[in-house]
């Protein structure tokens, strides 16, 4: 049995926006089908890590900023995965918030932010679906190493919630052997082990671990091996795919659901057909589906949202208007193995460095992409990763002019032309973000090309262990990895230049903007909300000449949109998986209706997030200052403007909310529900569309501190236009109206007037209500 990523993931993280049960549904059916066809029996997933701030590295794999909805959205998406026999893995336990220093940083938080905020997805998950493994995160919380945290991992998770389960690392997230072993962390990832084996013998023999804990640790093992081998998935099994007509339809569905429509003035959406349009933008040929580290995985297809524009109207112009990559792209394109495929290069792996005229290879592939990353190569003849390669391939350039190169590493390279010299990353490195954070800036040179000559393309690489850098805080991943990248310079005036003369030649403009996988990834997070490059400036200067000019974003958390007043409309498009670009197509041209909400709230400036001041590590130390005040629950507590409200999304079609009800059920303190019930009237004309019904609670004024209100239920409806549908909603109170009491070490329901307010987004909740509670009750577990 193997523990691996999976193409599923990008179908997990489709589901943060749309909030609809059926989609939720459909989702973990695929996620299941996907892990049987590449032979795994335990999924790594879901991400309900909470996004504190827009500059999380890995932001964009969460689902949101509130625990409810990130708990609900987990939960059925386990229950899916599950049903297939598949494990389910919950992730990071707890507060992987950040990727500065994330092994080593200490996040402090307080016991009641801890309860309220940064556990609560993770005991919803427990509640209601029973994953069968839990993954610790790489930080300490409050002085300890989770993987070492025998309160969170023993009292916490299997006394006081009861669960029974498999708990593992993240990789290379194990720092001990007695002490994890002791605190209830069941497996060290990945193998071979670097912390059990002899040293968890000696331990045993000292005296250190019992008998019974190590019964208890390997019991835990066995019992998921017996789990998940009724799901029929071989051992070792043939990696294959669920490449289906039926599965891209499912995917587009998804992908469309999750769109957020931000703004449609003069409703420029959705596209006249019937008119000219141009798509320019630095992600109109690139596909953006999914950010990056190990979330960075292949599509089965590589169509961008140019090739989905142009199908649905050929006559489509094109501009790029500016580039935006952190990291020269691969170079792919321009290669050739000699008298074989083009974008495709062989890699032959080596025990002796290229001083060694004798060397033999010990393996040799073909690889088409050149960012290599290691983490999964094994081989039987290399021992502590190290080994080295060279990469070799004709370079064929198809057009003549200056190309600047780019090389990056984890570990040591030199990047050759025609066997000369061009870049050396291995003499003096310099540290960077690449790579998780253990590889090397990306050092740049240029050198001319002629179209239609062919070049000798080289590169000599050393692994990890061979690296000059070293960083603390950081993960290697096995033996490490290198990057190559390569672009033809361009004339960044000229294409802004270029780009606007075609937005004055068309009816209407989309502006394909956004982050990628350079700017959103596991390993560091960003440095600012800002759009990268030049695309401020080309929004604004296309937006002048057009005035029916369309912004589509990608990206997984909030960007600064210092150009919103210019823009008529603003598609959020996020990174949507296989088919983003068919599903955006979809929505632009009118085929479907946007009916997704932001799972987050959009702050107008990074210095308006509550997260500001305490994001990045401090010597080793995080202070979550803003406490249980965590997003729209600071943004209404200090009445603070955002650009776009938690749950916010616009529609083609238009919804009115009428009509609510509420009704409690049952006279046990611990099981009385509240039961809402609202009308939704499609008033449009044409368009049927979909409305999530959110439901937020607001406590008494009772002495202690509270957030003005929090979301505590949604239903999505999907409503006919011209129709009505009922939302109905079930919340149980005590759940409902807790809070976390540091003094008396559990959940506290205070006696008081409680106001409910249902409504389309965190404010914009018209519909209101109240109920009273008799009397304050303490409860504990789940």
């Amino acid at each position: 049995m193997e523990i691996e990523h999976t193409k599923a993931d990008i179908i997990e993280r489709q589901l943060r926006q749309g909030f609809g049960p059926r989609h939720r549904q459909e989702a973990s059916a695929l996620i299941g089908e996907e892990c049987k066809a590449e032979s795994a029996h335990v999924w790594l997933g879901p991400t309900v890590n909470i996004q504190r701030s827009p500059l999380g590295g890995c932001g964009f794999e969460s689902y949101s900023e509130d625990p409810l909805l990130s708990g609900h959205l987990a939960a059925a998406i386990i229950q899916g995965v599950q049903k297939h026999g598949i494990a389910s893995t919950v992730k990071h336990f707890v507060a992987n918030d950040m990727e500065h220093e994330r092994k080593a940083v200490d996040c402090i938080v307080s016991q009641r932010a801890l309860r309220e905020i940064y556990l609560l997805p993770f005991q919803i998950a427990v509640r209601d679906a029973s994953p069968m493994a839990f993954m610790t995160s790489y930080n300490k919380l409050n002085g300890c190493h989770v993987s070492e945290h025998h309160h969170l991992l023993q009292k916490l998770l299997r006394e006081d919630w009861r669960w029974q389960g498999l708990v593992t690392s993240d990789w290379y997230g194990t720092y001990s052997t007695t002490e994890a072993v002791n605190a209830g962390l069941d497996l060290e990832m990945p193998g071979p082990t670097e912390w059990r084996g002899l040293i968890l013998a000696n331990a045993i023999r000292a005296g250190k671990i019992s008998m019974k804990t190590l019964d208890t640790r390997v019991g835990a093992v066995l019992r998921l091996i017996d789990q998940t081998s009724k799901s029929g998935v071989s051992e070792r099994g043939p990696e294959s795919t669920n490449d289906t007509t039926q599965t891209s339809e499912k995917l587009k569905q998804l992908s469309t659901e999750g769109l957020v429509l931000l703004k449609n003035q003069d409703s420029v959406l959705p596209l006249d057909i019937t008119k000219t349009v141009a798509i320019i933008g630095p992600n109109s040929k690139i596909l953006q589906f999914c950010g990056g580290g190990s979330a960075a995985l292949r599509p089965y297809k590589n169509t961008t949202i140019y090739d989905a524009m142009l199908e649905a109207n050929p006559s489509t112009k094109y501009a790029l208007g500016c580039e935006t990559h952190a990291q020269l792209p691969s170079l792919g394109p321009l290669l050739r193995i000699p008298g074989g495929r083009t974008c495709f290069f062989t890699f032959n792996v080596y025990l002796e460095p290229p001083e060694d005229v004798d060397r033999v290879p010990i393996d040799s592939l073909e690889l088409d992409d050149t960012n290599v990353l290691l983490i999964d190569y094994q081989h039987s003849k290399v021992k502590e990763d190290l080994l080295f390669a060279t990469m070799s391939a004709e370079l064929c350039p198809e057009e003549s002019g200056e190309y600047m190169f780019g090389l990056t590493v984890a570990g040591t390279a030199l990047l050759y032309i025609n066997d000369e010299l061009l870049i050396d990353n291995s003499t003096v490195q310099t540290s960077d973000d690449s790579f998780f954070g253990s590889g090397t800036v990306e050092e740049r040179a240029k050198t001319y090309l002629e179209a239609g000559k062919t070049y000798e393309w080289r590169v000599e690489f050393g692994s990890a262990p061979t690296s000059k850098t070293k960083q603390n805080g950081v993960t290697t991943f096995g033996p490490g990895g290198v990057r190559v990248g390569c672009t033809r310079i361009i004339n960044a005036e000229e294409e802004i230049f270029k780009a606007v003369s075609v937005a004055r030649q068309v009816d209407q403009v989309v502006l394909c903007c956004g982050l990628s996988g350079d700017w959103e990834s596991e390993g560091f997070d960003r440095a600012n909300m800002d759009l990268p490059g030049l695309q401020n400036r080309l929004i604004e200067e296309i937006c002048k000449v057009n005035s029916r000019t369309v912004v589509v974003l990608q990206s997984g958390t909030p960007v600064t949109t210092p150009w919103v007043d210019q823009a008529p409309a603003i598609l959020q498009a996020w990174y949507g998986g296989n088919e983003t670009a068919n599903a955006i197509v979809d929505a632009l041209y009118g085929r479907s209706c946007p009916s997704g909400k932001l799972p987050l709230s959009w702050p107008r400036l990074n210095q308006d997030n509550p997260a500001f001041l305490n994001y990045r590590s401090d010597e080793g130390r995080c202070l979550y200052g803003e406490d249980v005040y965590v997003g729209y629950r600071y943004n209404e507590k200090v009445g603070r403007q955002v650009q776009w409200p938690f749950g916010f999304g616009l529609s083609y079609a238009q919804f009115q909310l009428y009509g609510l009800t509420t009704t409690r059920q049952g006279s046990d303190v611990m099981s009385e529900k509240l039961l809402v019930t609202v009308q939704v009237k499609n008033t449009s004309t044409k368009h049927d569309g979909g409305e999530v019904v959110q439901l937020y609670i607001s406590p008494p004024t009772c002495g202690i501190g509270r957030p003005l209100k929090e979301l505590k239920a949604f239903s999505k409806v999907v409503v006919p236009h011209g129709e009505t549908v009922t939302a109905s909603m079930c919340v149980q109170l005590r759940h409902a109206t807790s809070y976390w009491s540091e003094r008396e070490d559990a959940w506290v329901s205070q006696k008081g007037r409680y106001k409910v307010f249902v409504g389309t987004s965190s404010d914009n909740t018209s519909l209101e209500a109240a109920f009273e509670t008799a009397s304050t009750f303490s409860w504990n577990g789940m």
